[in-house]
């Protein structure tokens, strides 16, 4: 589907999942009915091969998914700027998948999955949070159809 032109960095998928769930935040890049290209951050978590994440309930990016819920994502994880080779070090994982809206309880497990990967040592009060605003946010489902990753390491 999509070649990567420097495939000796490609890493085995299992190592790409990990860079994903290990991601502070990803970009979510979408195309917009002008054909625009639109990429923004998002906090998000992974749920089994689904990644989860909430936004408001209008919006350009909502006016994005309505049109085209092909999505791609990307998480850069550990960098290292390598100054006398030109370079840096860096793990990436890039995925292709479709967009949905999730509703009741996996719109529920979702949340609590962003509660516990950001605010985890505050779980009691996060799920309270949930009960009181789960209602003033949307949250959409990414459903990874192909996931590759790429890494540049330090030689050893």
């Amino acid at each position: 589907m999509h070649n990567m032109r420097r495939s000796d960095r490609a890493i085995e998928k299992e190592e790409a999942l990990q860079i994903l769930q290990n991601g502070e935040f990803g970009v979510l890049s979408t195309v917009g009915s002008d054909n625009q290209p639109y990429g923004f951050p998002v906090n998000f978590c992974v749920i089994g091969e689904n990644i989860y994440f909430h936004c408001a309930f209008e919006g350009h990016k909502i006016d994005n998914f309505t049109f085209n819920p092909k999505v791609s994502f990307c998480v850069i994880g550990n960098t290292c700027v390598l100054p006398s080779k030109f370079s840096t070090e860096y793990e990436s994982t890039i995925v292709f998948g479709l967009l949905s809206e999730v509703f009741d309880s996996e719109k529920q497990d979702a949340l609590e999955g962003l509660v516990r990967k950001y605010s985890s040592e505050h779980l009691t009060d996060g799920l309270k949070y949930i009960d009181k605003q789960k209602g003033n946010t949307k949250v959409f489902r990414i459903a990874i159809e192909t996931i590759t990753g790429k890494a540049r390491k330090r030689a050893r």
